[in-house]
């Protein structure tokens, strides 16, 4: 069977290959990659970096290939087949981690390098490789006794099982439910653009009349514009109950052994539980740090979202007689507020936000900053007719990476927004190897009378996933193992949260947000509002941020084996942080893929962690000029190009020229007023 996974290629060959490809690729690549890495344990020459470190970052490259295609599919156009297979592969990709970390002759390999390394002679790059190739194989069983080496594999299979089951029963309960309305008083409300969309919907689904989903195009108009609380109530408690009905895609006992599995991997690794496990290698290093940073950032939070809670109470009650705020009304409440205080509308500012426009605005800030262009190519294979490709090139006129953009909700598309790779930048035998990224959204689709207009929270969403892209296409490492986003989690989040900040300023905003019917720049005055705006209630979104992060550490800095009742415990997590009254029929964990099923696991709490970072770095830029292009050369020199290869403190002090300071981020959120 001719196999186009299993031929040479540079860019994926998305529409020559069929689901039944990946099985015989991946038997073949793990083959592939198993020969070379049993060629570097066996090799009769001493061990040097180069014939053993380097060799072994850059072995299994064409597995690595295979693997970015087969689960970007799994989570951009995944169907049955796809999911069934994953479920298949993965505890193989699990077992392969363990044969080359469970390796003795290739450990002690690497030992030796570790330990007699003429450090003097080796890059900053080469010393971060090696050290982080050592400490790989000792925090993942390298010294264990070989029983203990038998139960960590088993754990790591089942763990690769159970955070993929726990991804498809989130995906299954957010496309299964709908809201189906068939009379127009139900629509009372809701903006033309949003009727239009779930006109369309029920449209495509044969349906009479509209129809809302959990895909945030969707529920989010419909929660903070339809005046009907009890469909409201509706929606919001199918969106806030997804894996908590007792049914077998209920994801309560599923999390509960993901937490269990990762608590006693941590033990059998000698850590005292998986947050102490995962922070040894973030800036953060331990449990206590993460601790004591969200609950400093709380008790500046609090006091600001209680006064703020209380505000748009008031303002319920004033305004519609509403004797108790819920949760599903602060969206609806939030909304109608702004407008008053502000005066600004979501919808208002749409017109302004056609997603190509947008798109182009923002390839035109990197081109300010960076000196990068983006040219669209058609040529290029895409796995979706929707998805557009575009070749970069550096102000040189050097093509420098391949980009893709995924822009809208459909089926087999997991919810929320993300940015991938699907070849990762490198040098090797004197070539440059450049990177092929891609950013997934799910932003509001075009109607049958208007082109996709972006909501201000998609066009920041935009920006964030744009960020990590330049994070990859600008990379230049020698090594793939620290090219690009491979650095520790809470420092991954600056390259894409930084560039928000650009979403906000009338320099950048002339440049994309203009009329779609008149081409008309966005008046002064809108982006005077957007900007006064920009941190309205801003105490309860750090709050309901930090509660995130709370939870996440609740299930990861403790033993949660003698965990009963998810929901009691949840509760208990958020205890400290809780602003709306509880709902039993509500679970946040169980659809909680951030932590049980991507990488964020005792990791949460990055997002607020990397907005001290960007809010510090962006003040550098607002000091010097939104668009200074020596600000943006440091920042690409030192933050963008440079990925894993040095301590990220060292290289964030290397831009910035000290270590970063916590009053930008308090200062920018309206905090220091609030809390004082």
């Amino acid at each position: 069977m001719e196999n186009p996974l299993l031929e040479p290629f540079d860019l994926a060959p998305f529409s020559s290959i069929e689901t039944r490809h990946f099985k015989p690729a991946f038997e073949k690549a793990l083959e592939e990659a198993r020969a070379e890495v049993d060629a570097i344990a066996g090799n009769p020459e001493p061990p040097t970096f180069e014939n053993t470190v380097a060799a072994l970052d850059y072995a299994g490259y064409q597995l690595e290939r295979i693997s970015s295609i087969f689960f970007n599919l799994n989570s951009a156009e995944t169907n049955k087949e796809i999911q069934s297979l994953a479920q298949e592969i993965s505890p193989l990709l699990a077992a392969f981690g363990n044969d080359i970390t469970l390796n003795e002759p290739l450990f002690k390999r690497i030992q030796a390098v570790h330990e007699q390394a003429d450090r003097e002679s080796l890059t900053a790059e080469q010393q971060m490789l090696l050290e982080r190739k050592f400490r790989h194989f000792r925090r993942n069983g390298a010294l264990l006794q070989e029983k203990d080496k038998i139960r960590l594999r088993e754990i790591d299979g089942e763990l690769s099982r159970l955070k993929l089951t726990f991804g498809e029963h989130v995906l299954e309960e957010t496309q299964k439910y709908e809201l189906h309305l068939t009379e127009s008083s139900d629509l009372k409300g809701l903006p033309e653009s949003a009727r239009e969309a779930a006109l369309m919907l029920a449209k495509s689904r044969d349906r009479e009349g509209w129809v809302f989903t959990l895909d945030y195009p969707s529920y989010l108009p419909f929660m903070k514009y339809s005046e009907n609380r009890e469909l409201r109530k509706k929606m919001a408690l199918a969106f806030a109950s997804r894996g908590f009905h007792g049914d077998e895609i209920d994801n309560r006992e599923t999390l509960q052994k993901i937490a269990n599995l990762r608590y006693e991997r941590a033990r059998l690794l000698g850590y005292r539980n998986h947050a102490h496990f995962v922070l040894e290698e973030r800036m953060a290093k331990s449990p206590d740090t993460v601790s004591q940073f969200l609950d400093d950032l709380l008790e500046k939070a609090l006091p600001a979202a209680r006064m703020e809670l209380e505000e748009l109470s008031d303002f319920a009650k004033k305004r519609d007689a509403l004797a108790g705020l819920e949760r599903w009304d602060s969206a609806y409440y939030s909304e109608k507020l702004k407008q008053e205080k502000f005066s600004l509308d979501e919808e208002e500012l749409k017109p302004y936000f056609e997603l190509e426009k947008v798109l182009q605005g923002m390839f035109q800030v990197a081109g300010n900053l960076f000196g990068l262009t983006f040219e669209k190519d058609p040529s290029i294979d895409t796995y979706h007719e929707e998805v557009q490709a575009y070749r970069v090139f550096d102000a040189a006129g050097t093509a420098i990476a391949v980009f893709y953009g995924d822009f809208h909700p459909r089926s087999g598309k997991r919810a929320g927004a993300w940015m991938t790779s699907y070849k990762p930048q490198f040098r090797k035998e004197g070539q440059n190897e450049r990177p092929h990224v891609s950013i997934v959204c799910n932003f509001t689709r075009p109607t049958e009378t208007t082109p996709s207009l972006l909501t201000f929270n998609e066009v920041t969403t935009l920006f964030h996933e744009f960020g990590h892209a330049l994070h990859g296409m600008l990379a230049d490492s020698t090594y793939p193992g620290l090219s690009g986003t491979s650095v520790y989690w809470d420092f991954v989040e600056l390259p894409s949260q930084i560039m928000e900040n650009w979403c906000y300023e009338p320099e950048a905003l002339s440049i994309f947000a203009r009329h779609y019917q008149t081409g008309e720049v966005i008046p002064a005055d809108l982006v005077g509002r957007i900007r006064a705006s920009s941190n309205f209630l801003e105490g309860m979104a750090t709050v309901r941020q930090l509660s995130f992060g709370m939870l996440d550490m609740a299930w990861h800095d403790r033993n949660p084996e003698d965990v009963t009742d998810v929901k009691a415990y949840e509760l208990k997590a958020f205890e400290s942080t809780q602003l709306f009254p509880d709902h039993p029929d509500t679970c946040m964990s169980t659809s909680f893929s951030h932590i049980f099923q991507g990488g964020y696991s005792a990791g949460y709490y990055s997002y607020k962690w990397a907005e001290v970072l960007d809010a510090d770095a962006f003040a550098y830029f607002k000091e010097k000029g939104i668009f200074n292009r020596e600000v943006a050369g440091k920042f690409q020199d030192h933050i963008l190009s440079r990925g894993g290869t040095e301590d990220p403190m060292d290289l964030y002090v290397r831009f910035r020229g000290r270590e970063p300071r916590l009053e930008p981020l308090l200062e920018r959120a309206g905090l220091l007023k609030k809390s004082a």
